[in-house]
């Protein structure tokens, strides 16, 4: 367990080394701090990894690795700019990270909403449909033409497991701890 945890450091400090010349300048406020897996499946495509993921109102910088802990991609957002750097150093920039990442990785990944999904809510000020279960907590909801199912909570009420579908695009997420 130690191996795999150092190897994982290990991978996102070269990363984020080969990455250096994209200076992130860190949040004041950090909103949250989680560590997970990913899965995405599109089209005849598959790609499973581990996320790590900072998160603030005014920016984002998520790590996208392979389950043994080699980079695969560094999002980073400031403001409106967003910027994508693969592994092998190669840098791209859009205006959103949904289209971003459907350029570069083959898949969209809803930065923009996610953020509050993944502490079980809708984006405010965007229309949803919302179910919840009978203790309250979101069980589904629809929003920014995505599909979400809440799928498990943790002990301390945030989601831990989650689906979200998209056009042709299914997403897993496995929240294993928050900062």
């Amino acid at each position: 367990m130690k191996r795999a945890f150092a190897a994982s450091a290990a991978a996102a400090s070269l990363l984020a080394a080969a990455c250096a010349h994209v200076e992130l300048k860190p949040p004041a406020a950090v909103e949250f701090d989680l560590l997970g897996r990913i899965a995405a499946r599109y089209a005849k495509d598959a790609f499973t990894g581990n996320v790590q993921w900072r998160h603030a109102a005014t920016g984002d910088e998520m790590l996208i690795t392979t389950p043994m802990g080699q980079g695969v991609a560094r999002i980073v957002r400031e403001g409106d700019a967003v910027q994508l750097t693969t592994a092998d150093g190669k840098d791209y920039r859009a205006p959103d990270a949904e289209s971003l990442t459907e350029r570069t990785l083959g898949f969209r990944l809803p930065l923009e909403g996610l953020a509050d999904w993944v502490q079980g809510r809708p984006s405010p000020g965007v229309p949803s449909r919302e179910v919840k279960a009978s203790d309250g907590k979101l069980h589904a909801l629809d929003q920014r033409g995505w599909h979400i199912d809440y799928q498990a909570y943790g002990d301390d009420d945030r989601p831990s497991l989650m689906r979200l579908n998209y056009e042709g695009i299914e997403l897993r997420l496995a929240i294993t701890a928050w900062k």
